[in-house]
């Protein structure tokens, strides 16, 4: 008997596997970075922690660098799906606000603030995660457009996404220089404020 809406396909015993063993890395790698610091903490010693191969370690992962990166980009993929869902009902910046209360509260402060100093303490990592606002924008703008196609509503989603991906740099920027002293969603709720109040 067919239904009007097909349930998701499964994962796949391989597709979970690898998501798990990514996973791993990624944690093992956060922890030696946190005690041993970003340059001193090796491959060998991550692949070690994470229970395998330096060979392994290549197959997910093509440098330290991606690891902090991919923390950055794991956010931004759960951002970009939390927008399409607030877009049903809401205008681009009132749903960006929604997308980045409902996703960025759920991440630790204090883990926000390590990846942060981590990132910023590397030069290579921090020109390429602030490359990365860009692929940022033109995501979040893609899915306003998926949204508001018509060509005449082009020039303001753009405006809104990029305005959107500053409003979230100026609020992490500024958790951590603040060392965690105000929640991020009182800073996410400020700066979305300045932006939709203007000058």
């Amino acid at each position: 008997m067919s239904t009007d809406r097909e349930a998701p396909p499964k994962e796949g015993l391989r597709e979970r596997k690898r998501r798990e063993t990514a996973r791993r890395i990624v944690e093992a790698g956060m922890r030696l970075f946190i005690d041993r610091g970003y340059e001193a903490a090796t491959i060998e010693e991550i692949a070690a922690a994470a229970d395998i191969s330096r060979r392994t370690f290549f197959h997910y992962f093509r440098s330290k660098d991606e690891i902090l990166l991919s923390m950055q980009g794991g956010m931004g993929e759960e951002l970009a799906a939390a927008l399409r869902e607030e877009l049903q009902d809401k205008r681009p910046l009132q749903a960006m606000r929604a997308a980045a209360l409902r996703i960025c509260g759920g991440y630790p402060a204090a883990d926000m603030i390590v990846v942060d100093r981590l990132m910023r303490a590397n030069a290579a990592v921090q020109a390429r995660k602030q490359a990365s606002y860009i692929q940022q924008e033109q995501a979040l703008f893609e899915i306003m457009r998926e949204r508001w196609p018509q060509p005449e509503h082009e020039v303001s989603l753009r405006l809104a996404a990029m305005a959107s991906v500053g409003a979230l740099r100026l609020a992490f920027d500024a958790l951590s220089r603040e060392g965690g002293a105000r929640p991020v969603a009182l800073l996410l709720n400020e700066v979305f404020d300045a932006l939709e109040a203007g000058i």
